[in-house]
């Protein structure tokens, strides 16, 4: 026994095996590095000798001789002949419980000033498979967003991902703060991929709030660093929330944005010598959205579920764009918010009509149902004939139905207007639409 531990001591203190390589051509952000072939593989870190220090970088192509690289940061002082190290292994993380109330970067390195980071046990790959199928648990049950147009008419279930699309100014972010607040989970991960600078700390400070960070752990990268950290924080805002699902727990993951992720896929497919497809889109984006969104929903049985919650920034306020209409087939439901709903005012600008629940309808009871239903056809009936009737196209009297439709529907509008801080409650919210569809009958007779 004595043998077996002196054996296994020697080998830990055994000095790796380390292989190096030179930079042979920096081409923009691509640094190309010469002598580790047959070492370096798609993934690897590399460790990039710098007069200001170490630049770290992954491998995102070979060619030849030559591995391809993108560094994490600014890879300014990066010149030809520089050294480069390849690291052992593959990037991962180490969560833990400690990182509750912490905002890391997508390395998993502290980013708040509020000192070092405990790791955990366990190392957590960034870039993990999604469960297997055939293992995954079944959604669970109907939760409460907090959001009455989401509780009554697109409701989110345990272990369901959700997308919020909307153009930029249509108050998607104001709607992910409302939902990171009042959502019933036991974990809040939330990545923050892209986002402007100035506005972390307003989310974290003002949207968030001190007892919604205690619960949380924030993956940031801003909308200035290299594009290799953006796509490695979508990855480490998965694999945190996977630390915490193994652990049993019940998941909340939001990201805003995954198009930024997008973003990011297509600038390193661009430079590591990808064809653009659509839209200038690699084809490698559409190859690895499936793979970062099926890492969410739930896991195996026994296990916990991370309910996730994905933003989708539509180009030019068109919903039918290639990132939006790939991550729509890919979720299991969409929350379309629409620019003309909130220029009228009405807030959160959810377009009731075009979202879609993919529980739906069996997360509800007959009677939830039958309110659902009843004022989705007032708020159709409306819609379809809002335009005449502005015109004064349309003459009182001369359809029951859309008279109904025009008298109620400003009264479901007006109940659905929510401001941030006005956390709303799913049995109250059924009660008032309820009477509003009970009087739609009542006129009926």
């Amino acid at each position: 026994m004595q043998t077996l531990a002196s054996a296994a001591r020697a080998i830990r203190d055994m000095t790796p095996d380390r292989r190096f390589g030179r930079v042979v051509a920096v081409r923009g952000a691509l640094i190309e590095v010469e002598g580790l072939a047959g070492a370096a593989q798609i993934g690897s870190r590399i460790e990039i000798a710098a007069p200001g220090g170490i630049v770290q970088a992954e491998v995102t192509a070979l060619d030849r001789e030559v591995a391809l690289c993108l560094p994490f940061v600014d890879p300014q002082g990066v010149g030809l002949g520089a050294r480069a190290e390849l690291g052992a292994g593959q990037f991962s993380v180490r969560p833990s419980q400690a990182w509750l109330g912490r905002m890391v970067d997508g390395l998993g390195r502290p980013v708040d000033g509020l000192g070092p980071l405990p790791n955990g046990a366990d190392p957590q790959p960034i870039k993990a498979p999604p469960p297997a199928a055939a293992n995954r648990a079944r959604v669970g049950e109907r939760i409460e967003t907090g959001v009455r147009t989401l509780d009554l008419f697109v409701p989110l279930c345990r272990g369901q991902r959700l997308g919020l699309f909307a153009g930029s100014g249509v108050g998607k972010s104001v709607l992910l703060s409302m939902l990171a607040r009042w959502t019933q989970c036991d974990v809040a991960v939330i990545g923050l991929i892209g986002e402007r600078g100035r506005e972390v700390q307003e989310f974290i400070e003002d949207d968030l709030g001190p007892e919604g960070m205690a619960r949380s752990v924030v993956v940031v990268a801003t909308s200035d660093e290299p594009a290799l950290m953006r796509r490695q924080a979508a990855w480490t805002t998965l694999a945190v929330a996977e630390h915490f699902r193994d652990q049993g727990l019940n998941v909340l993951c939001l990201m805003d944005s995954v198009t930024r992720f997008a973003m990011a896929q297509r600038e390193i497919g661009l430079a590591s010598g990808e064809p653009p497809a659509t839209k200038g889109y690699t084809p490698t984006v559409f190859a690895e959205l499936p793979r970062l969104l099926e890492r969410a929903g739930p896991g195996a049985p026994g296990k916990g579920m991370i309910t996730g919650l994905f933003t989708v920034l539509v180009d030019g306020d068109d919903h039918n764009e290639p990132v939006a209409d790939a991550v729509r087939g890919i979720l299991d439901g969409h929350v379309v918010m629409r620019r003309a709903i909130a220029e009228r005012g009405r807030y959160p600008a959810i377009d009731i009509l075009k979202s879609v629940s993919r529980t739906l309808p069996h997360c509800m009871d007959d009677a939830q149902n039958d309110i659902r239903v009843g004022a989705r056809k007032l708020l159709s009936t409306y819609s379809d004939m809002e335009e005449m009737v502005r015109l004064g196209a349309y003459k009182a009297g001369s359809s029951p139905e859309v008279d109904r439709a025009v008298a109620l529907a400003p009264q479901i509008e007006a109940m659905l207007n929510q401001g941030k801080n006005d956390e709303g409650n799913a049995d109250a919210a059924f009660a008032a639409l309820g009477e509003i569809v009970a009087l739609s009958m009542e006129m009926d007779e």
